[in-house]
């Protein structure tokens, strides 16, 4: 079964950067898509709900950025050590709350939150000077 972790978050003052990490384990990360996404602190909203940020095709060749994000996070990804990153530029208090990756195993390029079949638990990103 497909397993993975983030890790990165922290607390970050306003116009900070922070990187996170997404660490895939059960299978190897290269045959999934891998998105970003994001939880309002509080929120209960299931997973199909989440807010999406960001996703990398399995190779990396197609990536797709969501407006509230575009020109601001990267995301990149490193198959051989079965790693996917965010990193995240300029961030405001509106960029606080809970992140998670997910693998979408569709063949198309693409990643979202109601077809994402594995998630990890999260990591907290606080913005707050």
């Amino acid at each position: 079964q497909l397993q993975l972790v983030e890790s990165g978050g922290g607390l970050v003052q306003p116009g900070g950067s922070l990187r996170l990490s997404c660490t895939v384990s059960g299978d190897s990360s290269s045959g999934y898509n891998i998105g970003w996404f994001r939880q309002a602190l509080g929120s209960r909203a299931p997973a199909k709900e989440r807010e999406e940020l960001a996703c990398i095709s399995r190779r990396g060749s197609t990536i797709k950025y969501y407006d509230s994000v575009k020109g601001r996070f990267t995301i990149s990804r490193d198959n051989a050590k079965n790693e996917v990153y965010l990193q995240m530029n300029n961030l405001n208090p509106e960029d606080t709350g809970v992140y998670y990756c997910a693998a979408d195993s569709r063949q198309i390029p693409a990643c979202r939150a109601n077809t994402a079949t594995d998630w990890g638990t999260g990591t907290l990103v606080t913005v707050s000077s």
